[in-house]
Parts: C-alpha cells; sequence; structure tokens
C-alpha cells in the first residue's frame, strides 16, 4: 500500500511516497530519491514498489525543489541540500511508529548517490546503502590524507551555510537537447536525451526540461568519493561497465568503492548509465532483484 507524506527540509515542504509492507510493523525501511533533474514517477518508483514486495518499508520523496517538493529557486540541483534532503528524510521516518529506526537504508541513483554516500558516512542511522550507476565526478579526488576535506564537507552538510555564491551557480540550461550546437544541454549524450524525453513526457511526472547547477569550489569542494572512507554499514554499489555519462568515471566509481571501510559488494549491470532505467526490461529486473536482495539480507532478520 502507497500513501502519500510531507515532511519539511531547508524550510520546504517535501512530497513523498510511503510504501508499506504486508508483514506486521515495525518495519525496515528504505530511503529513495530520484537522479539528477528527474521525479519521482520516473521509474524509481518502480524499485520503491520492488523493495515494498519484498518485505520492505520504502520513503521515496522528491528532492527539494523538483517534482511535487516545494522550495525555491526551482530546478536547481545543490549537492548540499539534497544530502540535507536524505537526512531530513530520515528524520521524518523515525517519527513514524511502523518503521524500524534501527534498520534505514539509502538508496541513490547517478547524482544523488553522492549525496547518499555523504550521508551514510556522517549519519549512525544508516544500516545500508545502495548507490547505482554514482555520478561522483569527472576526476579523482584530491589526497585528503587526514579527512580533512571529507570533514568539511560533512560539516557543510551538517550546520553550514548551503547557499551558493553567483560564481557556484551555473544555467539555467536544458536537461536535454537534440542540438547541442544552437542550445547546449546540461546532459549531452544521445542516450540522456532518449531517456528523459521518453519518461519525462509521461503523463503526471511533473518533470521539466530545465535545470541550473552548483558546483560548489573551494574552499569546500563536492568530492563525495572522499567521505566514503567514513561509510561503515554495508554497501553495494551497481554499476553500468561502459558508463557514457562524463560524471560516472568508471575510475572515479570504482576509487569511492575501494575506500569503503565496511562490508561491500560491486555489481556490473550492461545497459550504460540509463539502463537500469528502463521498465519494464530485463535489465530492470536483474538490477532491482539484486538490490532487493542485498537489501533484504541486510535489513530482514530471522525474527521478522
Amino acid at each position: 500500500m502507497r500513501r502519500d507524506v510531507r515532511f519539511k527540509s531547508e524550510g520546504a515542504e517535501m512530497s513523498g511516497w510511503f510504501y508499506s509492507p504486508d508483514s506486521s510493523p515495525p518495519w525496515p525501511l528504505v530511503v529513495m530519491a530520484h537522479g539528477f533533474s528527474a521525479t519521482k514517477q520516473m521509474v524509481t518508483d518502480r524499485y520503491a514498489e520492488v523493495f515494498d514486495e519484498a518485505g520492505l518499508a520504502v520513503l521515496l520523496f522528491d528532492h527539494r525543489g523538483f517534482g511535487e517538493s516545494g522550495g525555491e529557486p526551482r530546478q536547481q540541483i545543490n549537492p548540499w541540500v539534497q544530502a540535507r534532503g536524505y537526512r531530513d528524510a530520515i528524520s521524518f521516518a523515525t517519527t513514524l511508529d511502523e518503521v524500524d529506526p534501527t534498520r534505514i537504508a539509502l538508496w541513490g541513483d547517478s547524482f544523488s548517490s553522492g549525496a547518499a554516500l555523504v550521508v551514510a558516512a556522517l549519519d549512525d542511522r544508516i544500516a545500508a546503502l545502495v548507490v547505482q550507476v554514482p555520478a561522483l565526478g569527472e576526476e579523482l579526488p584530491p589526497d585528503d590524507p587526514d579527512g580533512s576535506h571529507c570533514e568539511s564537507m560533512k560539516q557543510m552538510v551538517r550546520s553550514r551555510s548551503v547557499k551558493p555564491a553567483e560564481d557556484e551557480i551555473f544555467g539555467p540550461m536544458p536537461v536535454v537537447w537534440d542540438d547541442q550546437d544552437r542550445r547546449p544541454s546540461a546532459l549531452k549524450p544521445v542516450t540522456a536525451f532518449r531517456w528523459f524525453t521518453a519518461y519525462g513526457n509521461y503523463p503526471d511526472t511533473n518533470w521539466m526540461n530545465e535545470v541550473t547547477l552548483v558546483r560548489p569550489k573551494r574552499p569546500i569542494q563536492w568530492y563525495p568519493g572522499l567521505c566514503t572512507t567514513d561509510v561503515s554499514c554495508p554497501a553495494m554499489f551497481v554499476v553500468a561497465p561502459e558508463d557514457e555519462m562524463p560524471r560516472s568515471t568508471p575510475a572515479v566509481t570504482r576509487d569511492a568503492y575501494e575506500r569503503l571501510a565496511g562490508p561491500k559488494e560491486w555489481v556490473e549491470i550492461p545497459g550504460g548509465h540509463f539502463g537500469l532505467l528502463y521498465y519494464p526490461s530485463e535489465t530492470f529486473d536483474q538490477a532491482s532483484s539484486t538490490q532487493s536482495r542485498f537489501l533484504t539480507e541486510n535489513l530482514l532478520f530471522e525474527s521478522d
């Protein structure tokens, strides 16, 4: 069963769906948010349904400023704000009597994987983590031998001002476009154009083909891979071996995975960056069943 829920984040009302499994509560919970500029109706809800059928409760929400969630400016991707959105979703979930606060997992897709990783590094409420086709950057992060950069990132999420400076804001621009010479877009590969124009144009998705990017600059830049050294919960990386998106650089993803401190699992599923987001498909079935198995192994106990 699915019901509408609302919670606050950064002064805005966030829109989410809460999925209840058939078993008796309290339930383990998966907190989920969509990837780059998408909305919760764009196949992420299909993953939520699979997890729900496996006996897990799910809280799926639109990032602040996207879809049905409130917040200004609209269509702005700010990684610090998205990380806070995950934390606020967790805090809301722990107020629900049906949820077991000791068994909460985070799930992130593409760009939101970075926010999920950083939150898993700083929030000891997280019992498991799944990221698929993570977009963690085009280049390897800088050396951080004493962990100071990672700690500064965590402090940004916890309490510092996340309002971007003018030179950190890029756009607005189209998310995708079919003529990069005439109108460059944020995402340039044709696979991105095909997926967003297909799924974004479905009825009631609330998707808009416009986005503004916040790219944090010095002194604190956005390198989520640096923080994986502080992720001690079980983690699964689901990757596309030949990911075509520039920010999903295989070497950067592998570097972040190798830094993970806790139990971890690396899963390769061919199909490119958007292959896992086509439903129905064999690729979706493989990805969703693999993630469901990992989550149930780490969140469901024999006593359930």
